[in-house]
């Protein structure tokens, strides 16, 4: 059993306000439905944020402006979809680097490795798996200047203070003249944001279900899947979408592992998710309270998503 899923589990779901962490929602199921999220027509977030780094990969390198050879380090790697054009890119270029992806899962870093591995065999790859902390520790001594990644609007799942604490984190571990190459999903048309977030084919439903069915399997819950529902709502003026799964009844669920049963008042709240959106302007706030100073947005041709590059 998972120890630390076990304590979040039991803390989130008899806090005042029941919630569950995002993060896990990535079991192999999950992994596999957020792919189908991923390829559906109403999801922009990975086709634009895949436009930048195609397109764009000149224009990013050339903001970077590193005259000597240097690391890119990779929070979250995972398939490495997005960030392969930038890695063909330099290769191509015979511009000398180290890609250095890191992941929790030593399965998503050994399929992302073979992949890169055939498809760029010149590409300079050190994967490392673990704790991001403890590893950019030890990548940022010495004089190899690092630009690091962290994409696919992963800082939108914070909230504001904890989005702060993570990026100042950041900043306290790299160099001077470091870059950070930061994926940000912009506040949009609310109606395109909606239909991302509750698409029709209830894909997304499922995939905040599929907790439940992680708590029924790993926890042996008896979770009944059928007497809860989805629910998620986006606030234009905050930039806020939040995800919720809803008791559709008055109910208690024993978790045998843990031998504890947790109550849920009918049409009691369940909090999974946070996706925050950001204007042009609150990104460069978010820079400059974090100690970094904003270089360059580069926005898909929609001007939907945006990575930008900021500077320690």
């Amino acid at each position: 059993m998972n120890e630390t899923f076990a304590k979040d589990v039991v803390a989130g779901l008899t806090a005042k306000e029941k919630h569950l962490s995002s993060k896990y929602f990535y079991d192999t199921n999950g992994s596999r439905i957020f792919q189908e999220i991923m390829n559906m027509p109403d999801y922009y977030l990975t086709d634009s944020e895949f436009e930048i780094l195609s397109l764009q990969a000149k224009q990013i390198v050339d903001a970077v402006a590193f005259n000597k050879p240097f690391n890119i380090i990779e929070l979250g790697a995972g398939d490495g979809f997005k960030t392969f054009k930038l890695l063909e890119y330099l290769v191509n270029e015979h511009i000398e680097f180290n890609y250095v992806p890191i992941d929790i899962s030593q399965e998503a870093i050994d399929i992302l490795s073979e992949k890169l591995h055939e498809r760029l065999p010149e590409l300079s790859i050190q994967p490392q798996v673990g704790d991001y902390f403890e590893i950019l520790n030890e990548k940022f001594q010495g004089n190899t200047p690092n630009l690091l990644l962290f994409l696919g609007s992963n800082i939108g799942n914070y909230l504001k203070d904890d989005a702060i604490d993570l990026l100042k984190l950041f900043n306290n571990v790299m160099n001077s003249g470091d870059k950070l190459l930061i994926g940000m999903d912009l506040k949009k048309n609310p109606i395109t944001i909606k239909n991302a977030y509750d698409d029709k084919e209830g894909i997304t439903k499922r995939f905040n279900l599929n907790l439940l069915i992680r708590m029924n399997r790993e926890l042996e819950a008896d979770f009944k899947i059928d007497d809860f529902d989805f629910y998620c709502y986006y606030n234009p003026e905050t930039g806020r979408v939040k995800s919720y799964i809803v008791s559709l009844k008055e109910q208690t669920v024993l978790f045998k592992k843990l031998n504890k049963t947790i109550q849920f008042n009918q049409n009691e709240l369940i909090w999974t998710e946070l996706s925050k959106k950001y204007s042009l302007s609150e990104i460069e706030k978010l820079a400059t309270i974090s100690g970094f100073k904003s270089k360059q947005h580069f926005l898909d041709c929609k001007h939907y998503f945006t990575d930008s590059l900021w500077e320690k």
